[in-house]
């Protein structure tokens, strides 16, 4: 069983990966449909934040701050699924169903971790 830096860690580099993984694919679609652009401007904004919200969690100074930027970076994590799923069923498939699941396992990450602090509470 990892330790709890160890996971926090995990989940901090996956986030950051993600991130990474998203900027290239969003360079991949049509910039110049209109639909398209509005979607990846906001997929972007969210996918890097999930990351950003971890790191700020890891900077917090109290539970409650840790435990307020897990749930704002599960409710950015929610938001890229969404846009993901709606880009997949746009027919934008290269690389989608893999961003798709990484998501989906980051999600459930922050989920378990923002249960575990509701019961240490």
């Amino acid at each position: 069983m990892q330790n709890s830096s160890n996971s926090k860690s995990v989940l901090k580099d996956r986030s950051y990966q993600f991130a990474l993984e998203t900027i290239r694919f969003i360079r991949t679609l049509d910039q110049e449909d209109f639909g398209i652009q509005i979607i990846s401007k906001q997929l972007f904004r969210c996918a890097t934040s999930i990351g950003a919200n971890v790191t700020e969690a890891q900077s917090g100074s109290t539970k409650k701050d840790f435990a307020n930027f897990f749930n704002y970076a599960l409710k950015s994590a929610n938001e890229t699924r969404y846009w993901l799923t709606l880009l997949k069923d746009l027919g934008e498939n290269s690389k989608i169903n893999k961003l798709i699941e990484e998501n989906k396992e980051i999600s459930n990450m922050l989920a378990a971790s923002i249960i575990t602090l509701k019961a240490r509470a």
